[in-house]
């Protein structure tokens, strides 16, 4: 049997064509397609006769249309698939000309339909979202709905049975937040600023999360800052990405939370460390608990001369230098020490040294901090006191003997402990979760999350549009 030609080899013979168009348009007009053929010497038509050399049909016909190309098969016609010539018309673009075609007319109809063509690349399709004119007026618009769906189909891999997350806000902000080409970031920046409800706590919207990407870049920051809202600000402002002197214009900002997040930004410079020192209290609270804390940055901070209390918040820093640690450990403040105990940057041994310094209130702080000695678990376990047994419910390197004889003792607030516990063995976690009161302890143990991604790989509760 004589194998049948590709549409490019049946285009390329030399012989006058004719094709039928059967079916709809898709993404190309039918003119369009026409005087993409003409080069090929194909002339199109709309209607069947025994002379036409092949058929191109759209892949769902009406009824009318099905009996003809039943007829164009039994009388020997060459059938192809409309997607066939999509592909091969689509790999013709110069993108520059359509381009300036469309920004000549403001074609908002072609822009349309070339966002759903998956044939065009990835660099004409963001110049293209560049061009989409969303509808203000209209709160749910189809062809806006389209849009986004066409754009989470093309850069998230949706499996076949998730369609359903191609109409999830939480999707595209996903996308805002995984994406590392900074040309879509800005084409996203369009978007009407969808604002999505994050875990039940806070709601951040499509542009915040733009302003966190870590692939951001000056364009994107200055389109941005344009904007001129607080909440979009603080978010660069807590953005590794963001250059300095973009930060520096923040430091004396009268929000905030503008300052909150600022002081969060671990890539801040010596100047902003210090003239952060002299803000807000939950400000310096955040400064000494998340900076990198060189020698320099403790002086600056003894210069402050804070409340006991306050300076006692370096101890639960995890970017503490060895010279500041040094000098941190040898302080008779002993609410700091009990800070320090619970630090993870601490090393066993130093561990066991505040723990022989017989410091009552550091035993709660100790017990949490799974890099304790199990025998120093074991004694603390010992001291039978219950906010002991509370810190070592959470403690992920707390032997399985003690959490099992912590669960014995049948306490919520040790239960509520336990079920955040990691380490839990499953068949306690099991017990555990039939207990409602502890659902939302339970979902923030490791061993569910896992479960719930690996089921999910990704929240489907979210707000549809």
């Amino acid at each position: 049997m004589k194998s049948k030609m590709t549409l490019s080899e049946l285009l390329a013979t030399d012989k006058e064509k004719k094709i039928l168009l059967l079916g709809r348009e898709g993404v190309f007009t039918h003119k369009e397609v026409e005087r993409f053929l003409k080069k090929f010497k194909v002339t199109i038509t709309a209607e069947y006769s025994d002379d036409i050399t092949a058929v191109v049909e759209y892949a769902k016909l009406n009824p009318i249309e099905d009996d003809i190309s039943n007829m164009a098969y039994e009388q020997g016609k060459v059938l192809y698939q409309l997607s066939e010539l999509e592909k091969i018309l689509s790999g013709s673009i110069n993108d520059d000309e359509l381009l300036m075609a469309i920004k000549l007319t403001n074609d908002q109809e072609r822009v349309f339909r070339l966002l759903g063509n998956e044939n065009i690349s990835d660099a004409l399709f963001v110049k293209l979202l560049h061009l989409y004119v969303w509808d203000d007026e209209e709160d749910d618009s189809r062809d806006d709905r389209d849009v986004i769906m066409h754009t989470l189909s093309r850069y998230i891999n949706i499996k076949p049975n998730e369609q359903d997350l191609l109409y999830s806000y939480l999707t595209l902000r996903r996308l805002a937040t995984e994406v590392k080409d900074p040309n879509l970031l800005l084409a996203l920046i369009g978007f009407p600023n969808f604002e999505f409800l994050v875990r039940g706590k806070e709601k951040i919207s499509l542009r915040e999360t733009i302003a966190r990407n870590s692939y951001i870049d000056k364009m994107i920051i200055q389109k941005l800052l344009s904007f001129r809202d607080t909440k979009i600000n603080a978010s660069l402002c807590a953005n590794s990405a963001t250059p300095l002197e973009i930060l520096k214009t923040f430091v004396n900002s009268n929000e905030a939370h503008v300052l909150l997040y600022l002081a969060s930004n671990r890539n801040i410079d010596q100047e902003i460390f210090e003239i952060l020192l002299s803000k807000e209290e939950e400000v310096i609270h955040e400064l000494l608990r998340i900076q990198n804390i060189t020698i320099q940055r403790l002086e600056a901070i003894k210069k402050r001369e804070f409340h006991r209390d306050l300076f006692a918040v370096l101890g639960a820093n995890r970017y503490l230098s060895e010279e500041v640690l040094e000098i941190l450990l040898q302080s008779q403040n002993n609410t700091l020490i009990s800070y320090l105990s619970a630090n993870e940057q601490l090393s066993a041994k130093v561990l066991e040294m505040i723990y022989e310094r017989k410091i009552e209130e550091s035993y709660i702080f100790l017990a949490s901090n799974p890099s304790l000695p199990t025998d120093l678990l074991e004694l603390l376990y010992a001291k039978n006191r219950k906010d002991i047994f509370i810190s070592l419910a959470l403690n992920v390197s707390t032997p399985e003997k003690i959490l099992r004889k912590l669960f014995n003792k049948e306490d919520l607030a040790i239960n509520r402990g336990l079920a955040t516990n990691a380490s839990l063995p499953m068949d306690l976690l099991e017990y555990l979760k039939i207990d409602t009161r502890l659902q939302n302890e339970l979902a923030e143990n490791p061993v569910f999350i896992k479960e719930y991604e690996t089921v999910l790989d990704y929240d489907k509760n979210a707000v549809q549009f």
